[in-house]
């Protein structure tokens, strides 16, 4: 006869629903940190007005008259890279990154050190050297 199955229900204590709730805020505040990092890199080079960008894709649109095929196909992906960067620029939204940067600060550290990432992986990914300093993330530190 098998052995019988016995039905606990165990039940998360409050300290433990607290823990994991602060690492959900704390993986926040990391995550929406580094996003903005990583979609706020400036181009190289000058930004082009959105007249000379006009300005080009009407140029696109005479050469398309009088292409051929090939030229043709090139002349609409290069229109389409056009449309998109007016587009981009008309709808271009600005992310408060000091105050995403002042969450970092107040959890980067213990984030950090529960998850083991030290000071050069934070630099890969793009954190600056000063924002590592003011959230307490130490190049000196070692695991």
């Amino acid at each position: 006869m098998p052995p019988k199955k016995t039905t606990t229900k165990s039940t998360m204590t409050k300290s433990h629903k607290d823990a994991l709730a602060e690492g959900r805020r704390q993986g926040n505040a990391v995550r929406r940190y580094l996003v903005a990092l990583k979609d706020n890199k400036p181009r190289r080079g000058r930004a082009p007005k959105p007249e000379n960008l006009k300005a080009k894709l009407a140029e696109i649109e005479a050469k398309l008259a009088k292409a051929d095929p090939l030229q043709e196909l090139q002349l609409r992906q290069a229109r389409k890279d056009v449309e998109k960067r007016i587009a981009s620029g008309a709808t271009e939204t600005t992310v408060d990154i000091a105050e995403l940067e002042a969450a970092f600060i107040e959890v980067g550290a213990e984030y950090g050190e529960r998850k083991g990432i030290d000071y050069s992986t934070w630099r890969e990914a793009g954190v600056p050297a000063d924002v590592l300093s003011k959230a307490g993330i130490h190049w000196s530190r070692r695991s």
